[in-house]
This record gives structure tokens, sequence and C-alpha cells, in this order.
């Protein structure tokens, strides 16, 4: 992990890879005490905690997630995309897609 903004440690599966390791990314978010998933988790996350990171799937609808990129830039929160949303989705261990998600704790 390294430093982040207000001290928060960000998870090294948050260091700019392109494609983004989605392994990791699934032990990251797996390991996390606190997560989201979803559109409307994600933003009561980032509008009520500092999460350490937040995960968007390129595929999403452009309406849905620009509330959450907008606030992600405001706040200097990590943002690491996934290319689709059935990729985020197994990495949250769910079986259908998902648009975003987010690692709190």
């Amino acid at each position: 992990m390294t430093g982040g903004r207000d001290g928060a440690t960000i998870p090294e599966c948050a260091q700019s890879q392109d494609p983004p390791d989605l392994a990791a990314i699934e032990r990251c978010f797996r390991a996390a005490r606190r997560k989201t998933v979803g559109t409307k988790q994600t933003l009561k996350a980032i509008k009520n905690e500092s999460p350490r990171l937040v995960l968007v799937a390129e595929d999403a609808d452009p309406q849905v997630v620009r509330p959450i990129l907008e606030l992600c830039r405001e706040r200097r929160l990590a943002v690491v995309r996934v290319a689709s949303m059935l990729e985020l989705g197994r990495c949250c261990g769910i079986e259908v897609g998902a648009a975003t998600a987010s690692v709190i704790g």
C-alpha cells in the first residue's frame, strides 16, 4: 500500500496499470473490511466517508457514473477503471455486472 490523500493508504491495485490487474483488484476488494457495490451505495460512501479506492466500469452508462467521477475528482480520490461491468461484478464477487464499487476500509 502507498500513501494517499490525508494519510490514507491507497491499495496497490490502484497503482496505474493499463489494463488494471483484475486479480489484484479482486484480492483487494475481498480483503477490505468495508466496501460498496453499485452506484447508489458508492455515491453515498463518497459523500459520507472517504473510500481508499473507487472502481468504475468503462462500459457503464456515462450519465450513471458522471456524478461519481465528478465527486472523486473534487475529493481527489483514486479511481480505477475496469473494462466492463461484468468484469467489475466478478471482481466484487457477484455474478452480475456492476457500474461502480468502492473500498472503504
